[in-house]
């Protein structure tokens, strides 16, 4: 590097000061889908082929059972996972809402589980602590892919948040000292499929969504104490995605995906700001957003995606400008879409054929069967301008960005994936149903 270079950034580093929080977290992955919560690491140079022999750092094996994403801040990744310990006698699961009888796609509760979060050294994947912070019995069952532990933890830097649903919510120092823990309830769950909706966050709020077959809510939190803000009743059924925090104006706002209607609240009141046409049955990818249009999609027993300015929603948008375009084919069932650098990428249903959409206009850019990952549930990302995609069978595609189709390798591991990866720095963390793997070139 030239002296003078070096003088300039020794010179920009004195006069900005640390980083802000906001800019910190840019550079972390700290949260379900990364620093803006649509999939991206602006900021990571990732590598792009790896194997068992090439390109992996470490890999440390996991106890237990989880869907939920690593996430990453400074020296220390944070996962959460469930370990089954004891038999239980007879197992338990509530009686379907519907009548219909256990679905034959879920597995009824018959261990008692350890809800546990872990700090795993970013250097060698060493465990740097882990807390079981509940032990029991579950009240439902899960869909035989699932887990008790799919929701994902988030970070500030400053706390933790370990989000397991009927389980408890629980904030922990980066240490691990518990700093507060609460209990909103047992979810009834459509068809005994299990819980998914991670938490968000934004300043010293942190918002939770509890869609389910009973009393539907969204509640605001006191990061710092667990303390309700305020709690919101949503006329909604069981979904999976996780809310979304948006800057609206001079303020906020939170978006969230369901069944009945996406609907959009007010961050510091609850108040309900605008409500547009909902999704499919089964609403589990999470909304995304740039340059002020939120994204929302869903494709079980049916297809939709539709684009929303936010400046224009205001009440009922059915009919309405505010829903910019729309579409009804080829959308997720359980990967969340990526939106990277204009283009919003869907995964059709949760097999291998992938959609690249223009976000301004709505239009295709093509359409690809992704035959080296033929099952997917975890979401894509992407950082450098490469996309990444991790099948079920342990294969990770990595495609070019842009409007025009392009592999550029496929690389894979002896695991399979349904949790979504994270991107940092020029690492890739991948979770796999085994083993969680760093991924970076030496």
């Amino acid at each position: 590097m030239r002296i003078d270079s070096l003088l300039g950034l020794l010179l920009l580093a004195a006069t900005t000061g640390p980083l802000s929080a906001e800019d910190e977290a840019t550079q972390n992955w700290h949260q379900w889908r990364g620093p803006a919560a649509d999939g991206v690491a602006p900021h990571a140079t990732p590598p792009l082929r790896w194997s068992e022999s090439e390109n992996i750092a470490w890999k440390t094996e996991i106890p237990g059972h989880g869907q939920s994403s690593p996430i990453v801040w400074g020296d220390t990744l944070f996962l959460t996972t469930a370990v089954g310990i004891v038999e239980a006698p007879q197992s338990r699961q509530l009686p379907d809402p519907e009548g219909r009888g256990r679905h034959p796609m879920v597995s009824p509760a018959s261990k008692v589980q350890q809800f546990r979060l872990l700090a795993l050294k970013r250097t060698d994947g060493g465990v740097a602590w882990s807390r079981t912070l509940r032990q029991e019995l579950p009240h439902d069952g899960i869909h035989i892919d699932g887990s008790y532990a799919t929701p994902s933890p988030l970070t500030d830097g400053e706390l933790v948040f370990a989000h397991f649903g009927s389980r408890g919510l629980y904030a922990l120092t980066l240490d691990g000292r518990k700093v507060w823990e609460i209990d909103l309830g047992d979810m009834t769950v459509r068809r005994g499929f299990g819980e998914g909706s991670s938490p968000a966050i934004q300043g010293d709020t942190l918002i939770v969504t509890w869609d389910h077959q009973g009393e539907s809510f969204i509640v605001a939190l006191d990061r710092t104490t667990g303390d309700e803000k305020w709690r919101t009743a949503r006329e909604e059924i069981t979904s999976w995605t996780t809310p979304l925090i948006v800057a609206s104006g001079d303020g906020y706002q939170v978006v969230t995906s369901a069944t009945e209607r996406v609907r959009g609240y007010d961050l510091e009141t609850g108040n309900l700001l605008w409500e547009s046409p909902g999704l499919t049955l089964n609403a589990i990818p999470s909304p995304v957003a740039a340059e002020g249009v939120v994204f929302v999609t869903s494709g079980y027993r049916g297809s939709v995606v539709y684009a929303v300015q936010l400046d224009r929603a205001r009440g009922d948008l059915t009919g309405g400008d505010a829903i910019v375009w729309s579409g009804d084919r080829d959308t997720p069932y359980v990967p969340s879409p990526l939106l990277y650098d204009g283009t919003l990428y869907l995964i059709k249903g949760n097999s291998g054929i992938l959609s690249a959409i223009d976000a301004k206009s709505g239009e295709r850019n093509y359409i690809e069967r992704l035959d080296d990952v033929p099952r997917v549930y975890a979401s894509p990302v992407a950082g450098g301008g490469r996309i990444y995609i991790p099948g079920r069978d342990g294969g990770t595609l990595v495609l070019a960005s842009g409007p025009e189709f392009e592999v550029l390798a496929f690389n894979e591991l002896d695991d399979g994936f349904d949790a979504s990866p994270a991107l940092v720095d020029s690492e890739i963390y991948l979770r796999g149903k085994r083993w969680l793997y760093r991924i970076s070139a030496p």
